[in-house]
């Protein structure tokens, strides 16, 4: 089948942010997202363009509009959180993020009553109903199809590093998972979830589609849930890689990275240089290390097996995207990579938090509130 890939202009940048509503004297999940959607939604009660529903009755995504520069997008954001505070205020809810809640048991929440999400629980079953997990997505655009792919397979070579800096959930039904980034485990065991297959040609893609419609799998592009994916509708590749983030600081940091990788590549692409490419088995492996060690883990960087701390070859990424990042306009963004490696990832810091309280997982839900006021890191 014909798979049509919309007109994009080059690293232009979006961003979704899928937020946490919790009880603000708890800290606990509450239910409270058709309300929210409500009093936003306009006069015919159309939904709101930047505040969306998610599967889970507990969340709401709030999405930026399409923007050369990552700061921009980090306004729109703003102000779709004060839109939403407006509305969780006074019903004494709170705005969280993080990859999962610390405490929340999943078999606790109510699903969003749509035919999709409904399908997708009737489907998936146990697996489905323990989706109680927060990402983030960056869509960068692409001007040309043809690049899609193999600035996907270069991107992929850096999976570990935006997973190891964005990993916050290392607690799952209040007991400490040992990982950094439990969520990113748990998120692959839904079906096309995971890492992408490897695909060199377009066509590629629309074989795989296609077989994927024909057999039932899926019933629209959007289903393919992959780590990294092309996204047709929009123009764009598409990064779901992290965690959900705690602060607008980080997220605006690691779309910061995001954008620039992309355009960095884009650009060795017209050079006629040639791109990272992974062996797939590498690739997994580094998913599995960045998952369980977050900074602490010891990243595969090239086809030779070449291993580097993911902390050394981050600041050594920032080097090279320093030029990247200044023609984009996002050099403070990016500048504030430093501040995740010097103060540590959310996991660190939910953890330290944990410790302080003698294993007490209520406070690192309060933490994580109080950070979202923030805006950045308090530890």
């Amino acid at each position: 089948m014909a798979l049509p890939f919309a007109q994009s202009r080059r690293s232009t940048v979006g961003i979704e942010w899928e937020l946490a509503l919790v009880d603000a004297d708890t800290g606990d999940l509450r239910q409270v997202a058709r309300t929210v959607l409500d009093a936003l939604a306009g006069p015919d009660g159309s939904p709101h363009p930047h505040v969306h529903q998610e599967l889970l009755l507990n969340t709401v995504e709030i999405v930026s509009g399409v923007h050369e520069r990552v700061s921009d997008a980090g306004s729109d954001l703003r102000r779709s959180i004060d839109l939403v505070r407006g509305v969780t205020g006074p019903l004494r809810v709170e705005l969280m993020c993080a990859g999962t809640h610390p405490f929340a048991q999943w078999d606790h929440q109510k699903v969003t009553d749509k035919e999709r999400y409904n399908t997708l629980i009737d489907r998936t079953q146990w697996w489905g109903r323990q989706m109680l997990i927060y990402g983030v997505h960056v869509h960068v655009g692409i001007e040309d199809r043809a690049k899609v792919l193999p600035l996907m397979r270069a991107v992929l070579a850096y999976f570990g590093h935006l997973q190891a800096l964005s990993a916050s959930s290392p607690f799952w039904g209040a007991k400490d998972t040992g990982y950094a980034s439990n969520r990113a485990l748990m998120f692959q065991q839904l079906p096309t979830a995971g890492l992408p297959f490897r695909l060199d040609a377009w066509s590629d893609l629309e074989q795989y589609t296609d077989d994927m419609l024909h057999t039932g799998v899926i019933d629209d592009f959007s289903e393919v849930r992959w780590d990294i994916r092309p996204s047709p509708r929009f123009g764009t590749l598409e990064v779901r890689i992290c965690d959900g983030t705690p602060t607008l600081t980080e997220l605006l940091a690691i779309a910061a990275l995001t954008q620039c990788l992309v355009d960095h590549f884009s650009s060795e692409l017209d050079a006629g240089r040639e791109l990272p490419d992974l062996p797939q088995w590498f690739l997994q492996e580094n998913k599995w290390r960045s998952a369980r060690y977050g900074m602490d883990a010891i990243l595969i960087l090239d086809a030779d097996g070449d291993e580097e701390l993911v902390t050394t070859d981050v600041r050594r990424l920032l080097e090279v995207l320093a030029p990247t990042a200044e023609r984009l306009g996002c050099t403070d963004e990016l500048a504030d990579i430093e501040t995740i490696l010097t103060g540590g990832a959310s996991y660190q810091r939910q953890r330290e938090v944990a410790r302080r309280h003698d294993g007490d997982l209520q406070p690192v839900a309060f933490a994580l509130v109080e950070e979202m006021h923030a805006g950045r890191p308090l530890l």
